[in-house]
């Protein structure tokens, strides 16, 4: 919906002010101007990105739309699935979560959670670093070094599209250019013609400078960086769970543990310390 409404808003402004200072719309359509424009950033976008990330790109655009994944909800799930997989480890011992971290889709506990359950990249890093705690060989610091790598190269993955964004971004100003020269080329074609004649073609081909612009900073620039701030969010969920199993790592309890993890969400997504305590009861029921 907040894409929805910020193209509306560029478009209203762009368009809008163009219509009151009395410009005409039917100047501004140049379909083939657009085609060179829109054609040659793509273009150069596939010569320059691998298909995953190309996929990307597209599933990321699509993720725009639904507006964002992770609310505090989400983090009082994560909160309180962390509490409950740390209580019954501290009641029943390390090795009772075995069955829960070896088959997490058949786990009381985790099935408890289905929202988080559809992320199969934080359910892998949970149970990972679980399973890894009650295998036992692993000291705190090297726990903690291998989930900085893991965390670090998962952050470059997910930013990965955004990155490939900016790029088409900041050449679309530069095909917009390409296309009003060649506008400019077609208009030397004409250069006998009666002065309304030329100036119609003159016009056309500064469109093409306009479009490549408003493309570049009315809408590819700003999903980019909407791109970005989602790979952030997804980050930080990762940040909240690794140090949820640092603290209990290191012997705190439950409790404790949790509310480390709490301390590091953003402020407007975090929840209350009492909010997150009767969150955590409600799911005991």
């Amino acid at each position: 919906m907040k894409l929805l409404i910020g193209l509306v808003m560029v478009l209203g402004a762009v368009f809008g002010g163009y219509v009151l200072s009395h410009g005409n719309l039917a100047s501004l359509y140049q379909p083939f101007e657009l085609l060179i424009i829109l054609g040659g950033a793509t273009g150069a976008f596939v010569i320059s990105n691998p298909p995953k990330i190309i996929f990307g790109v597209g599933k990321g655009i699509g993720s725009l739309f639904k507006g964002s994944l992770y609310n505090k909800q989400t983090y009082l799930d994560l909160l309180s699935l962390m509490f409950a997989l740390f209580g019954k480890a501290r009641k029943e011992g390390l090795m009772a979560l075995e069955t829960d971290i070896e088959e997490p889709k058949e786990s009381e506990i985790f099935k408890t959670y289905p929202g988080l359950m559809k992320n199969h990249h934080l359910m892998d890093f949970i149970c990972d670093y679980l399973r890894l705690m009650v295998g036992g060989n692993m000291n705190a610091f090297e726990l903690e070094s291998l989930m900085d790598l893991e965390l670090e190269t998962h952050h470059h993955e997910v930013e990965a599209p955004s990155h490939a964004m900016t790029a088409m971004s900041d050449g679309l100003p530069g095909f917009g250019i390409v296309a009003a020269v060649m506008g400019v080329v077609i208009t030397m074609g004409y250069i006998s013609e009666p002065p309304e004649v030329l100036g119609a073609h003159v016009g056309a081909a500064l469109v093409g400078t306009f479009l490549g612009i408003l493309l570049a900073y009315g809408f590819a620039g700003p999903m980019a960086n909407a791109m970005a701030a989602q790979a952030e969010e997804e980050g930080k969920l990762f940040e909240c769970a690794k140090i949820c199993i640092m603290a209990t790592l290191n012997g705190y309890t439950p409790q404790i543990a949790v509310e480390f993890g709490r301390k590091a969400l953003f402020s407007d997504l975090r929840p209350g310390f009492l909010e997150l305590e009767e969150h955590i009861k409600s799911m005991k029921k």
